[in-house]
């Protein structure tokens, strides 16, 4: 078995364990030997504490008109930009939009439910006692995301639809892996730099209140979990050796052309157009047409489009280098981003959030910086 199929440890921290070694963890030396790189964002949960079950937060039972509105601005889909848009009237125009959202919000409910079995698998792995604290911190948060987001398309649809088999797939390789860094670049970079972009889209492009603030709620607790991942990779990758570095980032890649070319295709959301009168075939058809390396570069200048976060995210953690920079250079200006500081496109939305909660939860108004309580010790 090669070094890149086991556990690329270089830092206490990370140092892991077969799921199933549990008298590992019950070795008397481990208790002591906790890492403080984790303690702020550990300590800092009290700061965004929410409860999705609870109206004094967010309330579920707030009316949309479904029919008749966007839930979302009709801008953010590209379906209507092709000749898709032309063969619809306005009510199926929102109908298709609204079905869009349901389905990127189900997405992303699944998701949510990977990122909790992922975290509480962390918990079985690492011996660090301040890493697994943290993961079980995370595993909490997870839960009440699992919980929030159950709760909205419960309101406004009834239920979820099925995950799609791009997304379904990485989710089950990423949960059930044994590989911290695996794990941590497949969920806490890969996945949360998604999610992250998608939750501002939402939060800035959403026409339903109830929607835009549990984005914003949900964003107080990622950006925690995306600096977890930060943290693995300044702590690892400028510490390992080019072999295992270069096959990290073309795992990183290869999972990016997977999300990017199949998360959102029309052949995943047959239902969605069946609903409007069009055929699955026809609209890919109309897609390809449309969507050309340009349009998406084009789609990507947004802050807020969640492969743009996605990139960033890999780019800032040392994933993408000179080796595969031209690669995501035919969707976005690689130097432009490079040129960015290190905050992420969430992380104000989330500092507003955080600072909501901390008066709502009777911790007075005091001022608030992200950078500092995510910064590793």
């Amino acid at each position: 078995m090669t070094k890149i199929e086991t556990n690329i440890t270089v830092d206490a921290a990370y140092e892991a364990v077969a799921p199933d070694d549990f008298p590992a963890m019950m070795e008397v030396d481990r208790y002591n030997k906790r890492s403080t790189a984790f303690d702020k964002i550990i300590s800092a949960t009290h700061d965004h504490f929410w409860d999705p079950m609870d109206t004094k937060y967010i309330d579920f039972s707030a009316p949309f008109d479904m029919e008749n509105e966007y839930l979302v601005d009709p801008e953010l889909f590209a379906d209507l930009k092709t000749a898709v848009g032309d063969k619809l009237d306005e009510k199926q125009k929102i109908k298709l939009v609204n079905l869009d959202t349901q389905w990127s919000l189900s997405s992303i409910l699944h998701g949510e439910a990977g990122a909790l079995a992922l975290s509480a698998s962390l918990c079985h792995i690492l011996k660090d006692p301040g890493a697994q604290e943290y993961a079980a911190n995370q595993a909490r948060e997870e839960a009440r995301h699992v919980a929030g987001f159950s709760r909205y398309i419960q309101a406004r649809w009834g239920k979820p639809v099925q995950v799609g088999p791009a997304l379904g797939d990485t989710l089950t390789e990423l949960v059930n892996s044994p590989l911290v860094w695996k794990k941590i670049v497949g969920m806490q970079m890969l996945v949360e730099g998604l999610a992250m972009g998608a939750f501002a889209t939402f939060y800035k492009m959403g026409r339903d209140p109830l929607m835009v603030k549990l984005m914003q709620l949900v964003m107080t607790d990622e950006a925690f979990h995306h600096k977890f991942g930060k943290i693995w990779a300044d702590r690892t990758i400028p510490n390992i050796n080019p072999a295992e570095r270069d096959a990290i980032e073309d795992w990183a890649w290869h999972i990016f052309q997977v999300l990017l070319f199949n998360l959102g295709s029309p052949e995943q959301k047959k239902h969605i157009y069946a609903a409007v009168g069009l055929d699955w075939e026809w609209v890919q058809g109309a897609f390809m047409e449309a969507m050309t390396d340009a349009n998406i570069r084009e789609e990507m200048q947004e802050s807020t489009n969640i492969f743009r976060v996605l990139i960033k995210t890999l780019l800032k953690a040392g994933i993408i280098t000179s080796r595969t920079s031209m690669n995501y250079a035919a969707f976005i200006d690689m130097k432009e981003l490079y040129a960015e500081g290190d905050r992420m496109v969430g992380d104000d939305i989330a500092e507003e959030g955080i600072k909501y909660l901390l008066q709502l939860n009777g911790q007075g108004n005091r001022a608030y910086s992200l950078d500092k309580m995510t910064a590793a010790e």
